[in-house]
């Protein structure tokens, strides 16, 4: 396992104010090492963010699948243990959401602003950096929309360095919707089994949908722009252009949503989840887009329950800017041509809000380290979700893409799953899990917090990191 050594770091300096940074900056300060946390806001924001909050959520509002047979649902968890503030505060403002974890977007991003600048131990400056400033050790936490001057700077440290393209979902008034086109139903019952609001269409309704997706006017890139969409969050129009059918079997599904009005499926459901505690707002699930605003006003109203609908915000379509982690990054997260240097979040080269925070996290702890004098810690075990994430972001492969976490990242079981085939993949998860919890807990207790070795002696400059053979 890759460890630090303990040293004298007393102070750390992070750009960026995100879920990563805001996480990473609350680790070091719970363990007492002071945080100069840089944020550009109010002085600036990119265009996918509209409040001065910090760790704005500017997608989604759901920290997605809760269970713990799910990669995500597990690393959570893993966070929850680990007193996350980032998990702390969806959990108290969670909004129903059937199996998933979704938030008040506003009320968790004001709690998460109002602990940070509560904690004596961060100081936070409203600043806009456009070059990697020389302060040791500095965390670059400034996600998938970091400005192009210090994106430029950072760009001489690790050469070429990637982008995709993300998309945003619309947000709607409930107050606009006809309910009694609607019905309210979660997939399969889960939750309180009526956490959604499901829009149904028949086949007529959901093929004419679809063609007006398609003949929809776009937001095209800039000539120099080259599109590259990140597979598990594609604008619908591209799901769309893959084939009539591919949207009603994927983020359209009608599977497991049953009409107690006619006791029938639909062909297709569009579902909305609720956005804030108060069930004012909804958006619609898995409706990423790079429609232009006036036709995302025409073609979801088509929708049915839709049809007079009143928009809080419409979709967007930003970059995303991150570095080819396996080529740049050591397992620390540090850059290996910038010593000192490191980066958290989905800058990086992770993908998701709960990834981003356990990147910010990792990093605090493995920071906090070298700040205590009978502290090593020790990256989590790579059959944990924290380990294994880490551990993807820096492993060498062809093509690196940013990923959310996935069980694919996680070592082959010691013993294959026998039994029969259906529900063979449940199974599959639930050993994993269980593997997984094992090992986090051993990991915790025992190699978590260790005495310092007697022939280890304290790094004299607070800015040198060392790090044991």
């Amino acid at each position: 396992m890759t460890c630090y050594t303990p040293g004298l770091m007393s102070h750390v300096t992070i750009i960026g104010a995100g879920l990563a940074g805001t996480e990473c900056a609350w680790q070091l300060a719970e363990q007492g090492v002071d945080v100069t946390l840089i944020e550009q806001k109010p002085e600036r924001r990119t265009p996918a963010q509209s409040q001065d909050y910090l760790a704005e959520l500017v997608c989604s509002n759901s920290l997605r699948g809760a269970a713990m047979t799910n990669a995500v649902g597990l690393l959570k968890h893993e966070m929850r243990e680990l007193g996350s503030l980032i998990i702390q505060s969806a959990d108290t403002h969670a909004v129903p959401a059937g199996g998933a974890l979704a938030v008040d977007r506003d009320r968790f991003s004001t709690e998460i602003t109002e602990r940070i600048d509560a904690h004596p131990r961060i100081t936070r400056v409203a600043q806009c950096v456009e070059k990697i400033p020389d302060a040791r050790p500095l965390v670059i936490a400034t996600g998938p929309l970091t400005g192009d001057g210090l994106a430029a700077d950072l760009q001489q440290h690790v050469g070429e360095h990637l982008a995709y393209y993300d998309a945003i979902a619309p947000v709607v008034l409930a107050d606009s919707i006809d309910f009694d086109k609607v019905f309210r139903a979660s997939r399969y019952g889960k939750g309180d089994g009526d956490d959604y609001l499901n829009c149904p269409m028949d086949e007529t309704t959901y093929h004419a949908f679809i063609q007006a997706i398609l003949d929809a006017e776009k937001v095209q890139p800039k000539a120099f722009e080259k599109a590259k969409y990140f597979e598990g969050c594609l604008p619908i129009e591209v799901m769309a252009e893959r084939g009539v059918e591919t949207l009603a079997h994927g983020g359209m599904k009608p599977v497991g949503l049953v009409d107690p009005r006619t006791g029938e499926q639909s062909h297709a459901v569009v579902q909305l989840r609720q956005e804030n505690a108060e069930a004012t707002h909804y958006n619609l699930v898995g409706f990423q887009t790079r429609m232009t605003w006036p036709e995302q006003k025409r073609v979801f109203r088509m929708i049915p329950g839709l049809e007079n609908v009143e928009f809080a915000r419409l979709g967007t379509v930003h970059r995303n800017t991150f570095v080819n982690g396996p080529e740049v990054l050591q397992s620390w997260l540090e850059l290996k041509n910038a010593p000192g240097v490191h980066l958290a979040g989905q800058i990086s080269g992770v993908e998701g809000y709960v990834e981003s925070a356990a990147c910010g996290l990792v990093l605090g702890r493995l920071l906090a380290a070298q700040h205590a004098t009978d502290v090593v810690f020790e990256i989590p075990p790579e059959d944990t979700a924290l380990g294994a994430l880490v551990r993807y972001v820096h492993t060498p492969r062809k093509d690196f893409q940013p990923s959310n976490v996935l069980w694919s990242m996680f070592p082959p079981l010691e013993k294959p799953v026998r039994g029969p085939r259906k529900g063979r993949k449940l199974r599959r998860q639930e050993k994993r899990s269980e593997q997984a919890q094992q090992s986090f807990w051993a990991w915790k207790d025992n190699g978590y917090r260790v005495p310092e070795p007697a022939s280890v002696e304290p790094v004299q400059e607070p800015q040198e990191v060392t790090r044991a053979p």
